[in-house]
């Protein structure tokens, strides 16, 4: 028997394991998203002990290499007496830097957060039936256009990663940490017309077993939360209008083709 993971795990569990956060603001930036994610990211996989290579650890790694293919082409042409040699050892580390820059650029240029509704967590040997599950639920108000990359941390920012992160300590998370390696398995809700990348794969049925140990976390805007507040005094087509985004029932899981192993 599994249920959908839409709809969370039982009901005692679901309730237990679920908290809400109140954001002091209208929208969430991509920016700010991103950064939620990528510090919940590293916040379950460090409580399971599950240490990869972090994104910040390949964002040095690409500035490096580059740096270094910047270097080796100012440098001056190999002495005479060596220079067959030279060029051949030359050549072919310049190729290697080149194939590793590539490779990088591709994935630095894919590393963004698009409009999602929601991004699941899931730790264990297999998709179907995980060990652990982290659901994040996001209430989009409105949110800007930019890159996941725009600037520094903002405050809002901060303080959601740090919210989050004591919420899913007060609940409990990684309390009873399995110490062998599992896989971190990777999932965004979004609209099923939204267009992601092509190692994004849509799950419309996707289920996993009701004895999974999950957590949710639901973050919304204060303004949002004013609205949804609304609807409980007021029959207004204008705000059931303005949070359809949010509750529509096209939404549905993709699920990235790329996992991290720990």
């Amino acid at each position: 028997m599994e249920e959908s993971i839409g709809e969370g795990g039982g009901a005692a569990v679901a309730e237990m394991n679920s908290h809400e956060i109140l954001v002091p603001a209208e929208g969430l930036k991509r920016s700010e998203i991103y950064h939620v994610v990528k510090e919940v990211i590293g916040f379950v996989l460090y409580i399971h002990q599950q240490i990869p290579e972090t994104l910040q650890h390949l964002e040095e790694e690409f500035d490096r290499i580059r740096k270094k293919l910047r270097l080796w082409y100012e440098e001056s042409a190999p002495a005479p007496e060596s220079e067959a040699c030279s060029t051949r050892m030359r050549k072919h580390r310049l190729r290697e830097v080149k194939l590793g820059i590539r490779r990088r650029e591709k994935l630095m240029a894919s590393i963004s957060i698009p409009i999602v509704h929601g991004l699941m967590l899931a730790l264990g040997g297999t998709l179907v039936r995980p060990q652990y599950v982290y659901d994040i639920v996001f209430s989009h108000e409105k949110i800007d256009s930019g890159s996941s990359g725009d600037g520094s941390r903002s405050k809002v920012a901060n303080y959601i990663s740090r919210k989050a992160i004591r919420s899913l300590i007060s609940k409990g998370a990684g309390g009873s940490s399995y110490s062998g390696p599992m896989k971190l398995f990777l999932l965004v809700k979004a609209p099923a017309t939204l267009k992601l990348p092509t190692h994004f794969l849509p799950k419309r049925d996707f289920k996993y077993h009701k004895k999974t140990v999950s957590f949710r976390l639901q973050i919304r805007c204060k303004t949002q939360k004013q609205a949804f507040d609304c609807l409980h005094y007021s029959d207004r087509e204008d705000v059931s209008a303005h949070l359809l985004d949010t509750t529509s029932s096209d939404l549905i899981w993709f699920q990235c083709r790329q996992t991290i192993k720990g």
